[in-house]
């Protein structure tokens, strides 16, 4: 969330940052413009407040003088009018909470100031691409997708998931779903004993707080799983970024604990609103699926060299897998509403014969830290400062067993099982049809 106070004193940084995420001039000055009155409404609102607060208060010492003068008259007209301003401060009382919630609303749907390094662009085609690491696996075949592999080897079911959940969802059998458990572990081992990062293994479900603190909320609404819970609702996770950034929440935390950096192998659930005929073969886009969460709480000073740094600990996953990849900085058209600037990951695929994101790595700053209300005391200061935020994924486990499969396949519609997983599967090296 952005502070008002910086709003009002950057009006133009603002309209240039929308004008920058793809709004257009008029559409970013009547956005601030809204946002101006409804914080202006607020104010002029509490100004009268405090001026009839210290009226009931003057009035109320005036009583007491009136009554020891043996003015009784003038005492009675003061009661009465410390009676009407009693009235208006309780309905005014009313009112400053509307207000408060219509700039809280209005600042909610606000997205993030981009860094003025993030490529100015309105799509995925604007991304910059930064490295490509490793080379793309050599085929005298023709590569086949992820999908027929799978339900070649009798491993991989989407018919029998569709009979027991619907769409996007995807049954996995036998040697491909230790795979796929083994890679998830692979992951884990390596953030947690190289990369310094704290294994959590956090809830599923998350309240409404939750997602609005790390920006699912207000304005992703549609693309959760809700269920009713003790007369509320509680929400599947869409990533484990949220129940691991919210154990700051409302929280101050010593400088010197800083960076906190913290690793969870999840379930994610997504309604994938919106995406409708995209990715509708195989399960490259699902409902739900699993990924191994990178999340890092740091001071304003070191959060954008932790920014390289999660990104270098997702590409080293794939350099061990053996994966070839991209990394591009997304434009601001591409990026996501709380990011002020992101890393994407994309492996290669060869059976799309393209590359496909299996990473984002984002820098937040202090937008979700507002929300939340995060913060940390610096060494030698007096005082408190929001923290800063990043989150990446170390990375999707499912798209990690889908480009294992379509890198590593042969001829005869087999899968060599990558060196540094062979430990994870009894030494298995080959998977085939039973």
């Amino acid at each position: 969330m952005l502070d008002i106070k910086w709003i009002r004193e950057n009006p133009e940084t603002l309209v240039r940052a929308l004008e920058r995420r793809g709004h257009s001039n008029a559409s970013a000055q009547s956005t601030l413009d809204d946002v101006i009155a409804r914080d202006e409404a607020r104010r002029l609102h509490l100004h009268q407040l405090q001026e009839a607060q210290e009226r009931r208060n003057a009035a109320s010492k005036e009583i007491g003088n009136a009554m020891r003068a043996g003015n009784a008259a003038r005492a009675e007209e003061l009661k009465a009018e410390v009676g009407e301003i009693k009235g208006f401060i309780q309905n005014g009382e009313a009112e400053e909470r509307r207000l408060d919630a219509e700039l809280e609303h209005a600042l909610a749907v606000l997205p993030n100031i981009p860094l003025d390094d993030v490529p100015q662009g309105k799509s995925e085609a604007d991304n910059v691409e930064l490295r490509t690491v490793g080379e793309r696996p050599r085929m005298n075949f023709e590569p086949k997708e992820h999908w027929e592999l799978g339900e070649a080897l009798g491993m991989m079911d989407f018919e029998r998931a569709a009979k027991l959940s619907g769409s996007r969802f995807t049954v996995l059998r036998g040697k491909l779903a230790r795979l796929e458990r083994a890679l998830g572990q692979f992951m884990l081992d390596l953030h947690t004993t190289e990369h310094g990062y704290i294994e959590v293994q956090p809830p599923l479900l998350v309240r409404d707080d939750a997602l609005f603190g790390t920006g699912q909320l207000p304005k992703f609404e549609e693309d959760l799983f809700f269920a009713p819970h003790a007369g509320s609702r509680v929400a599947l996770i869409p990533t484990s970024e949220v129940p691991l950034t919210n154990l700051v929440r409302e929280e101050i935390v010593s400088h010197d604990q800083l960076p906190i950096r913290m690793t969870a192998l999840t379930p994610c659930f997504r309604s994938e609103a919106g995406s409708a005929g995209r990715d509708t073969r195989g399960m490259l886009r699902q409902h739900q699926f699993d990924k191994v969460e990178l999340v890092s709480i740091t001071d304003a000073d070191t959060s954008l060299e932790e920014h390289e740094r999660m990104t270098a600990c997702a590409e080293e996953v794939l350099k061990r897998l053996g994966l070839a990849f991209r990394t591009v900085v997304l434009c601001t058209g591409d990026m996501g509403f709380g990011a002020r600037k992101t890393h994407d990951i994309e492996v290669w695929l060869p059976g799309q014969n393209a590359y496909r994101e299996i990473s984002s790595c984002s820098v937040c700053g202090d937008f979700q830290a507002r929300r939340m209300d995060a913060r940390y005391r610096p060494t030698d200061e007096k005082g408190t400062r929001f923290v800063h935020t990043l989150n990446g994924s170390g990375v999707a486990v499912g798209r990690a067993l889908i480009a294992v499969m379509e890198n590593y396949q042969d001829a005869e519609g087999g899968i060599t099982i990558p060196e540094v997983l062979r430990p994870y599967m009894g030494g298995l090296d080959r998977i085939a049809r039973d």
